[in-house]
């Protein structure tokens, strides 16, 4: 929704952060033109990780999401020697991820 996107922007702008970019699109794809991330942030529910943002992420990058159906589990990856180090962290609720992994 690009006016959410636009209105996130300016508010974390007028909190001060000039180090975040916000981005409206499909996130099953992820940013591959900004790739490599040291993290990122999903904030909708894919039921498993996304492969494309595993490939975006540096060695040690970390990726916070909430995985699952209905109710998710709040999830931290780990970017080590190539693959992902798994902590459960808090059940949570968000909304699906839509886009390209409808298609699946």
């Amino acid at each position: 929704i690009p006016s959410l996107a636009n209105s996130s922007s300016q508010r974390l702008r007028g909190f001060g952060f000039s180090n975040v970019q916000v981005r409206c699109g499909d996130g099953f794809l992820g940013w591959s033109e900004a790739a490599p991330f040291d993290a990122v942030i999903i904030t909708c529910a894919p039921p498993e990780v996304p492969e494309p943002l595993i490939e975006q992420l540096v060695e040690g990058g970390r990726l916070i999401v909430p995985l699952g159906e209905g109710f998710q589990m709040l999830t931290l990856f780990k970017k080590i020697e190539g693959k992902l180090e798994k902590t459960e962290i808090i059940p949570v609720r968000f909304v699906p991820m839509k886009g390209i992994i409808e298609e699946e």
